[in-house]
Order: structure tokens, then C-alpha cells, then sequence
């Protein structure tokens, strides 16, 4: 039985020894060592391959903006959005033509930049998508005896806009500047000259400059151009016939109204140079607009305070107002030029001499009209800040009062002004000076009126309408037929 168990335990060291060692272990090394090459010769070109997929796989997943932007505008292969074009999901669905606008505001106080994406479906109005929005201090007519340096700040807001619109549309974005009432107060080789060095540098960006990418807007335009902009906000424009509302504005150095008159009288009973035809979305509506020049908040001051514009006092005089407090002496700022002023001293009333005083400087300076009572009206710039300023409406959301709650709060702050702290030395003459124009344009004082900075998140100023008017007119001369 040993003798059993030892043979068959010879056999089996015997085989292994052979597995390991013999003829066939050496052919399958060779088979295995033939297999291994025969792998490496299939898995080399299949990692190539796989290898070419992942990178081509992330090609496409990295410029699929690139696409997109290709086939929701068909303005040329390969454009790209940057990284600021911050168009919000879904609002270019595939089809709708998008194109952009840059309208420079060249304001008395300073200088804006408006950089618009709009969107527009076939057979449709288009709708803006998104703004950019960015401003620089001081205006252009600071810089009226140094012309160079107005370049400097007009190419930082250039450089804006190249980051915010993508590099394949810049040749086909309209370009614009309208300078308003600083401007306009200007001596004309002044302003002229202003003009020519932002035409310069204009020329030399990649934007679409026209011969008349440079100008002083006149007020009429302003006004139309701000009217247009409250319109398509509330979607006014998009239904002929529709009810449209009026717009109020006050800047620094002029003051406008418009709206769209639906009575026959107001049409027959307005002066010349009231009424403007304005064409849009071949569409003609004949508006009810004028812009009044030395009429906005700042100039206003100054005539109130019996200075002249542009113009030193005489010998250094103090200017004196019943609109001040009795007590007050200071300096103030206006179109580059310092005076020296100070409260009148007086025992009456301050707001009804303050009152009395501003009555005087706009006799006979403003058209009334009846029809403004049944329209619904939007105010905006100085209307606002000054009814945020007292309280009047939410500093952030705005909102709606009636013309007599600025009657309300200027005579509380003239009576207040010598035992409470104001924001400025001026909230009693600029609280009655907004009163009192609004009742020489005709509004009572029971007449709401809605004062907002933003609708649907967008800047309620002229510069959006005066870009979408410039738009539709270039569009218009491409194809007269329409």
C-alpha cells in the first residue's frame, strides 16, 4: 500500500515537473508571448480611437454656445457668446433673430454706456433680452476746454461693450452717441469740437458707425425717445391701437413731456414744434412732445437763485433765495462754474415765498394742456430721486403718489428747514419748483403719477427707445418696401 501511495505521488510530481517544464509549457509561453503581441496590435489603435472620440466629444460639448448663437441669429458660423452676454435661458428659442445696440448718454452730469441684446421672433416685435448698463463722472462738457482727455473715458466704456457682445456681431452693432442738455448749453466750436474727438474715437472701434453716430440730441427727440422706451417696457407698442401712457422726465438741464394725444383739440390747440411723427414697426403716430431747455432741475436752480447759465456772478455777488434757509451760506457747483450763496432773511412763510419766487421763472415758459388729466403718466430721474429723498415712494422699488403729495412734503420741508437735518440745502426749493411745474403742464393735484427706474428690470431712460428707433430706421432704409 506504501509502495502504491509512493508511485502515484512519483506521477504526480512527475507531471507537474512536465507542466512546468516540458514541450508544452515552452509552446504555450510562445502561443501566450505571439497573444500578447496580437493584443497590444488591436488595443494601441483602439486607444487612438477612443482617445480621438473624448477629444472630439469635448469640442462639441465646448463650443455649443458657439452653435447656439449660430442658429438662433444666422449671423455667421462660429459666433460666440462671451462670457458677459448674460442672455437668460429660453429667451432666444431657435429661429428668432438676436442683434445688439450701444447707445452712449452724454448727459450734463456724466457719461452712460447702454449696451442692449434684443431678441426678435419671425413676424414679430422684438423684445430686449438683456442691458448693460455703466456711467462715468464728469459729462462730456467738463471737458470742453481739454478736448483730448473726453477720449479716455469714452474708450473705457468702449471696452464694455467689446467684452459684453460677442466678437462675430460687432461689425453689425450700430454705434451711437446723443449728447443732451449739458451739450446743448455748450457755445457751438465747443460742443463741435467734443463731438469730433468721440467721432475719432468711435471710427477706430470694430462697432457699425454711421455719419451720424455723433450728435446733440435735440429735446424733442429726447422726449419721443423716452416714450418709445416706457411703451415697449409695459408692451404698449406691440398692440395697434393699444392704450399707450405719457413720460415725464427731469434732468439736470432740460425737462420733457410726452404722450400720445387722443383728443382732436389737443392736437388743433398745440404751438408749433409740440407735435413729432414718429414712425416705428411701420406704424406712424403723431405725439404730443417738447423738451424745455433750462427747465430741468439743476438749471432751474440756478435761475431760481437769479444766476445766468454758464455764466459767473457778477464781481463775485452772492446770490440770495427765499427757497434757502434764512440761516444757510455755502457754495454751489453748476456747470463748472462756483457761486456763493445764501438763505434770504425773511419772517414769512418760506414756502410761500420760495413759492412766489419760482412762479416768476416759469411764466409763461410752459403749454398746458387739458388732455394730460386722462392719461396715465410715468416720471422719471430727478421726479424720482426726489420723491425717494423725502419718502414719497420706496428708494428702491419706487411706486405711485399724486402731484399733491409733492405740494405735501415741500411745505412740511420749507417749515422744518431751519430745525431739522436735510439731505440738501436745496429740498425746499426743488420739492416746490416739482410742484409747480407739474401744475403749469396741467396735471391736478389729485393725478397719480407712477415713478419707477426700472420696468422688468431695465433702465426707464431715453437711451433704449433712441437706439431701438435708430435700429428700425437703419432697417427700414435696407428695405424700403416695408
Amino acid at each position: 500500500m506504501k509502495k502504491d501511495i509512493h508511485c502515484e505521488t512519483s506521477r504526480k510530481m512527475s507531471y507537474i515537473y512536465q507542466l512546468q517544464h516540458g514541450p508544452w509549457q515552452t509552446r504555450m509561453r510562445k502561443i501566450s508571448n505571439h497573444g500578447n503581441l496580437r493584443v497590444a496590435k488591436v488595443v494601441y489603435p483602439l486607444g487612438l480611437c477612443v482617445g480621438l472620440f473624448i477629444y472630439v466629444a469635448y469640442i462639441k460639448w465646448h463650443r455649443a454656445p458657439a452653435t447656439q448663437a449660430f442658429s438662433i441669429t444666422g449671423v455667421a458660423p462660429g459666433a460666440r457668446w462671451s462670457q458677459q452676454a448674460h442672455s437668460p435661458p429660453g429667451t432666444a428659442a431657435h429661429g428668432h433673430k438676436v442683434f445688439y445696440g450701444i447707445m452712449f448718454d452724454a448727459g450734463s452730469t456724466g457719461t452712460r454706456v447702454h449696451i442692449f441684446q434684443f431678441a426678435q421672433p419671425p413676424r414679430e416685435t422684438p423684445t430686449l433680452t438683456h442691458e448693460t448698463f455703466k456711467a462715468l463722472k464728469p459729462g462730456l462738457s467738463a471737458y470742453a476746454d481739454d478736448v483730448e482727455k473726453s477720449a479716455q473715458g469714452i474708450q473705457e466704456l468702449l471696452d464694455v461693450a467689446k467684452q459684453d457682445i460677442p466678437f462675430d456681431f460687432w461689425k453689425a452693432t450700430p454705434l451711437v452717441l446723443k449728447a443732451t442738455a449739458g451739450l446743448r448749453l455748450l457755445p457751438g466750436e465747443k460742443a463741435q469740437k467734443l463731438l469730433q474727438k468721440v467721432k475719432e474715437v468711435f471710427k477706430a472701434s470694430p462697432f457699425l458707425v454711421g455719419d451720424d453716430c455723433v450728435s446733440i440730441m435735440n429735446g424733442t427727440d429726447e422726449g419721443v425717445s423716452a416714450w418709445i422706451t416706457i411703451n415697449f417696457l409695459t408692451g404698449s407698442l406691440k398692440t395697434p391701437g393699444g392704450s399707450s401712457v405719457g413720460m415725464l422726465d427731469l434732468g439736470g438741464g432740460s425737462t420733457q413731456i410726452a404722450f400720445l394725444p387722443r383728443v382732436e383739440g389737443t392736437l388743433q390747440a398745440s404751438p408749433p414744434g409740440y407735435l413729432t411723427a414718429l414712425r416705428m414697426f411701420n406704424r406712424t403716430y403723431k405725439l404730443y412732445s417738447y423738451s424745455y431747455l433750462g427747465l430741468g432741475l439743476m438749471s432751474a436752480r440756478l435761475a431760481i437763485l437769479g444766476g445766468v447759465e454758464g455764466q459767473p456772478a457778477k464781481d463775485g455777488k452772492e446770490l440770495v433765495s427765499p427757497c434757502l434757509s434764512p440761516s444757510f451760506k455755502g457754495e454751489w457747483e453748476h456747470a463748472e462754474v462756483t457761486y456763493r450763496i445764501s438763505g434770504q432773511k425773511a419772517a414769512a412763510n418760506l414756502h410761500e415765498l420760495c413759492a412766489t419766487r419760482v412762479s416768476e421763472v416759469l411764466q409763461n415758459r410752459v403749454h398746458r394742456t387739458e388732455e394730460v388729466k386722462h392719461v396715465d403718466f410715468y416720471a422719471f430721474s430727478y421726479y424720482y430721486d426726489l420723491a425717494a429723498g423725502v419718502g414719497l415712494i420706496d428708494a428702491e422699488k419706487g411706486g405711485s403718489l399724486v402731484v399733491g403729495d409733492f405740494e405735501i412734503a415741500a411745505k412740511y420741508v420749507c417749515r422744518t428747514l431751519e430745525t431739522q437735518l436735510q439731505s440738501s440745502p436745496f429740498a425746499c426749493m426743488d420739492l416746490t419748483y416739482i410742484t409747480l411745474l407739474l401744475q403749469e403742464f396741467g396735471f391736478p393735484r389729485s393725478k397719480v403719477l407712477k415713478l419707477t427706474r426700472k420696468i422688468d428690470n431695465v433702465e426707464t431712460s431715453w437711451a433704449l427707445g433712441a437706439i431701438f428707433h435708430y435700429i428700425d430706421s437703419l432697417n427700414r432704409q435696407k428695405s424700403p418696401a416695408s
